[in-house]
């Protein structure tokens, strides 16, 4: 008798077998599935009253809570991004900026954790939105920095460097973010060393004479935030 292993004959054959295994496996579970149900059911009055509706099980309950959760998390991913633009087309009209400056002092802002609302009013104080501010002292850009102070933060930096808008204003949010730590959540205090510098307010401090020159007053007035984010 003629061998038909590997013809085209002994592979129909082989794939036959196969469908039979794979649909006995099938019903198998099936009546396994079925018979759980059964045995679950109690009487056969319960029986009679099965829903008629299937029931979502196994794999496409998991398959429908991933794209449940899916879809939640893009909802909510569009609020934030609907809430920000909201804000930040807020501050833009309020402080008659354009978006682009508006947008890039409320993410900075929020990248170094000072509340935004203090961080346009710092810079308006600081420079009057003006990027290329430059102060008879030599304090630098929209936030008004002395080039030393910005070196502590960022090494090399140079004075070109520091008047670009974002540098500018990641640097002195993450200093007035320091003073804030450092005067244990004072902002008050924060502020008017940012102004002055910490050696003549600790002057002023050690002598028993307030400190203040009413910087932090304007900067603050109105303003009932707490300065950072946690």
């Amino acid at each position: 008798m003629r061998n038909l292993r590997g013809t085209y004959v002994h592979r129909g054959d082989r794939d036959r077998r196969r469908r039979k295994v794979r649909a006995g496996l099938l019903l198998t579970g099936f009546a396994a599935s079925v018979g759980f149900v059964v045995r679950d059911s109690g009487p056969a009055e319960a029986k009679a009253e099965a829903p008629r509706f299937p029931v979502v099980i196994g794999s496409e309950a998991v398959r429908l809570r991933t794209e449940l959760d899916a879809a939640r998390s893009e909802l909510d991913l569009a609020n934030a991004q609907l809430a920000r633009w909201h804000n930040i087309f807020g501050y833009s009209s309020t402080y008659h900026i354009g978006a682009d400056l508006a947008t890039s002092i409320y993410d900075i802002s929020m990248a170094e954790g000072i509340e935004p609302e203090l961080a346009f009013r710092l810079v308006r104080v600081e420079s009057e939105f003006n990027e290329r501010a430059t102060s008879p002292v030599g304090a630098i850009g929209l936030t008004q920095l002395m080039l030393p102070t910005a070196r502590f933060f960022q090494k090399d930096l140079t004075k070109d460097e520091l008047y670009n808008r974002d540098t500018n204003l990641r640097i002195g949010f993450r200093y007035l973010r320091t003073l804030v730590r450092e005067y244990k959540g004072n902002v008050q205090l924060a502020l008017l060393v940012y102004n002055r510098g910490p050696v003549a307010v600790e002057a002023s401090r050690e002598q028993g004479v307030d400190p203040s020159n009413g910087y932090e007053r304007v900067v603050m007035k109105g303003y009932k935030g707490r300065g950072v984010i946690d």
